[in-house]
């Protein structure tokens, strides 16, 4: 082992520290903990000399930190293939300013959202991992969606081979958009299941398979072998960081901020991975100020970073920003790892309360390590107004979760005076979500409401002028070939039916 070598550690128990390829396919540590790296590397390039590399130089640059044992070679592999023509920006992550607002559009990719910023190389880091180990064994990726990840995933293991992706979602919880995308997913080796339940349903009945001994061993005496696709992989998460430095270079380069100063960072978040990204970002050395974490009604976020008490006993809610209708916040995990010192005996305690109880508080003194995080919230209404008021002032389309950002960062605005530059995470196109959106951006919406989901999605780009997403083009005639429903404790049955187990 290397000097600067990194390995990686359960959240849950510090009993075993792994490379970040036995961690990247194994997706959720056996004691149902997230995989950390035992410590977060520094950036060692001045930025001086980071603004020269385009956005796969810089993510090599970032990935290697973390990844320490795939070879360069192996890394540039991965990059390469990730971030090709299948994004139809050249930057892949462009920044974009609309009056005194900096958005980092991160939904250029295949499937109109920001999952495949790291979606799109976890294919070739998991196949690539699989080869280094000399595992034989076909990888089969377990995933749960709130709306988005779901068809990134699809999307980016589909026709790799060696792999099978199983998604589920909950049925009637996803915009129409989004769960047409996943339901025509061509390919042999994909497969979607409706579950009769919410998210956080699907997402717990997911990791009770991964913790699932007998099951996993039945799995593999068929040859198969389940990882993630979640950003409860940190494979998923890596990737994220880069496009925090990415952001920070840009508005270097364009001289809106000097070297060293520091930003502040806006992202709407259901499950903590995005905002999670930059705050590992900020512990490499980038100078992030603020981290404003934007939450839509289902604000448990917004009440933990508030009191310092997490409840996820309430009714979820159901919202034009579906992606973000979450009450169980996995990736919080890793933040409350480091919130109490890397305890690892001290976060299981808390989190087996919230498995009891639905329910756990930190301290005083991890509460004050929680001071760089700001949180607000947006109503319903207030998501509509954003949406219009981005349109009519600055000609600038957001999508619903975007809106969920650009509402709080206005209501931090007002409650701090804070005049640091700040970036907004833009996580979605706004033809995801056409009919929320021309909701928000028509004087008379009534014209449209007798229209269904596709025939808003051109009536927005007639009335915008603004070019529908090539990936979302001709949807209404798509084949559904996905039409399984099932109950919330009937996930394990529907897996051992798909592969014959």
């Amino acid at each position: 082992m290397k000097e600067n070598d990194i390995l990686y550690t359960s959240t849950r128990s510090d009993t075993e520290k792994i490379t970040s390829v036995q961690a990247i396919i194994k997706g959720i540590a056996p004691d149902g903990g997230l995989y950390v790296p035992e410590r977060i590397p520094a950036i060692d390039v001045p930025f001086s000399e980071l603004v020269k590399m385009d956005y796969r130089q810089l993510s090599f640059y970032i990935m290697s930190k973390f990844l320490t044992d795939f070879t360069p070679e192996e890394l540039d592999f991965c990059i390469s293939r990730a971030y090709d023509e299948k994004f139809d920006n050249a930057l892949i992550a462009p920044l974009v300013k609309a009056g005194n607002m900096f958005f980092l559009e991160l939904y250029h990719g295949a499937t109109a959202a920001f999952k495949d910023m790291a979606l799109s190389v976890l294919p070739y880091l998991l196949t690539t991992a699989l080869k280094k180990s000399g595992i034989k064994k076909e990888i089969v990726i377990l995933t749960a969606t709130s709306g988005d990840t779901g068809k990134a995933a699809l999307e980016s293991f589909s026709g790799v081979a060696g792999t099978k992706v199983i998604v589920f979602y909950p049925k009637g919880k996803v915009s129409p958009i989004q769960e047409r995308q996943m339901t025509t997913q061509e390919s042999k080796n994909t497969f979607v299941c409706a579950i009769e339940g919410n998210f956080d349903d699907a997402q717990t009945g997911v990791k009770s398979i991964f913790s699932d001994r007998d099951f996993n061993e039945l799995a593999g005496r068929k040859n198969y072998l389940f990882s993630s696709a979640n950003s409860i992989n940190i494979g998923r998460l890596i990737p994220q960081v880069a496009y925090y430095v990415h952001v920070y270079l840009r508005l270097l380069q364009s001289g809106e901020i000097t070297e060293g100063e520091e930003i502040n960072v806006v992202v709407p978040t259901g499950n903590f991975g995005n905002i999670l990204a930059s705050y590992y970002a900020r512990e490499m050395g980038l100078p992030i100020g603020r981290f404003i974490c934007a939450s839509n009604e289902n604000n448990v976020l917004y009440d933990f970073i508030n009191t310092g008490v997490y409840n996820k006993n309430r009714k979820l809610k159901l919202t034009a920003s579906p992606s973000m209708d979450i009450l169980v916040s996995s990736n919080l995990e890793r933040l409350i790892y480091d919130l109490c010192e890397r305890d690892s005996s001290k976060l299981a305690g808390l989190f087996d309360s919230l498995a009891k109880t639905g329910t756990f508080s930190i301290d005083e003194s991890m509460r004050d390590k929680l001071a760089s995080f700001w949180g607000g919230y947006a109503t319903e209404a207030q998501t509509f107004e954003a949406i219009g008021q981005a349109y009519r002032e600055h000609k600038y389309l957001i999508d619903t979760h975007t809106a969920v950002g650009y509402f709080v960062y206005k209501d931090y605005l007002e409650s701090t005076s804070d005049k640091t530059k700040t970036v907004i995470a833009s996580t979605a196109s706004p033809f995801k979500f056409p009919g929320s959106v021309l909701k928000a951006i028509s004087g008379d919406f009534s014209a449209y409401e007798n229209l269904d989901e596709f025939e808003m999605l051109s009536k927005l780009s007639e009335i915008t002028g603004l070019k529908i997403p090539k990936s979302l083009q001709g949807m209404a005639q798509k084949q559904i070939l996905h039409d399984s429903v099932c109950g919330i404790g009937d996930m394990k049955q529907f897996i051992a039916r798909t592969l014959a187990l």
